[in-house]
């Protein structure tokens, strides 16, 4: 192999970007050694068919071809129940380990999946041009926090991380392996310069944590993460919840997870969906099997921009919604329950005469996760989320 300056520059390049996720974590302060995982679901789900209101009389009829028959609903009280493809977050719900919140939203009533996102991210009441994030707010006074206290897995980090607080991000590389020779000659061309040295160490370090869930390849569990029908969100998650479980690994950490924009072809049973829920549910099922002891202080925030119609379109699909459903797991969630007021499916009880009606304001849930997991006071939260003042958090999602 023939090396040159430049494939060894782009080479200490890609080393430097590995860096971000470095397991060396210092969150003495964080309460109680507690790990908070956000997922964000991007693209709007339907949260009709991740939690099906099988109880409610006009269920069936509203939904018409896109409502579940009876053995693809995993039921929950009689109410609700969560869809055939969710098996971990219904052993999870048995566990008490998962809370549901449905007919959820945050304040925009729009469908525009960018500033639907915008919002959700921002945490603000409408649509801000501004990359200062919610998640990133609530890390503490500026200048003060450890950039690895929080990490974003991700290609680069997403809005609700953003912020004036240092934060890291990282991803699993891409790029075709390379041997330990290789390795050995950038070690020994880098040794004279300390910020290519350190940063090299750092990537091979990082590789190894990450590497550990998934055998150690980082190649081969990249190419894991496509599935031959997209992306596979499983290995990413174990890789990601290998660094989330170190002792000195961060305390708090973004995910993503795309592919909710189903215009067409949804399906029940199987199709676009089935394969979406399947995927989350693998890959939920992996962070728990990982995190190991950490589980029991750790807290799983999945939200989506918005939902989506309660008909289905006349390619056998949903358009842009409004409400839908969000999801607050890990062991140290007080779970078994389904919260938020539940609107109804009427034709006069749908919001514009198609959509879920929004009972719950998204930013009661992340209000409430912040102020009992992560221990902030209440002045503090609600100087997270602006012009809040009247969405009160919802209390008791976290055991005592």
């Amino acid at each position: 192999m023939t090396l040159d300056r430049r494939t060894l520059i782009h080479s200490a390049v890609g080393a430097a970007a590995l860096t971000a996720a470095a397991p060396r974590f210092s969150f003495a302060a964080t309460p109680g050694d507690r790990r908070l995982i956000v997922i964000v679901m991007r693209g709007a789900l339907d949260g009709l068919a991740a939690v099906p209101p099988h109880g409610d009389p006009d269920y069936a009829r509203a939904r018409g071809a896109l409502a579940l028959p009876k053995d693809a609903i995993l039921n929950l009280d009689g109410s609700y129940g969560l869809n055939a493809k969710l098996p971990t977050f219904k052993a999870l719900y048995d566990q008490k380990q998962l809370a549901i919140v449905h007919a959820v939203a945050s304040p925009y009533r729009e469908r525009s999946h960018f500033d639907g996102q915008n919002v959700i991210e921002t945490g603000t009441a409408r649509v801000m041009p501004t990359s200062d994030g919610w998640l990133n707010r609530a890390l503490g006074p500026a200048g003060v926090t450890d950039p690895k206290r929080a990490l974003a897995v991700a290609q680069s980090i997403p809005v609700i991380l953003q912020g004036q607080r240092p934060v890291t991000s990282w991803m699993p590389p891409q790029l075709p392996s390379v041997d330990d020779d290789f390795i050995m000659r950038l070690k020994v061309m880098y040794a004279r310069d300390p910020m290519l040295r350190s940063a090299l160490d750092r990537a091979l370090e990082v590789g190894a944590v990450a590497g550990a869930a998934g055998n150690g390849d980082m190649q081969s569990n990249a190419q894991q993460m496509r599935g031959a029908r997209g992306y596979r969100f499983e290995p990413l998650a174990k890789m990601a919840a290998n660094i989330i479980a170190a002792q000195d690994g961060p305390r708090i950490a973004v995910m993503e997870v795309g592919g909710w924009d189903t215009h067409q072809g949804q399906g029940t049973t199987q199709g676009v969906l089935a394969f979406l829920l399947d995927n989350l549910d693998n890959g939920v099922k992996a962070i728990r099997e990982t995190l190991g002891p950490v589980w029991d202080r750790t807290t799983i925030l999945f939200f989506t921009e918005f939902g989506r119609t309660v008909a289905p379109n006349g390619s056998l699909g949903t358009d842009h919604g409004t409400a839908s459903v969000a999801f607050i797991a890990g062991g140290a969630v007080n779970g078994g329950r389904v919260l938020g007021n539940w609107p109804g499916l009427k034709p006069s009880s749908l919001y514009e005469g198609r959509d879920l009606a929004p009972t719950t304001d998204l930013r009661a849930l992340f209000k409430g996760v912040l102020a009992d997991h992560m221990r902030l006071a209440r002045n503090e939260v609600e100087g997270i989320f602006p012009d809040s003042g009247n969405i009160a958090p919802l209390n008791g999602l976290i055991r005592a």
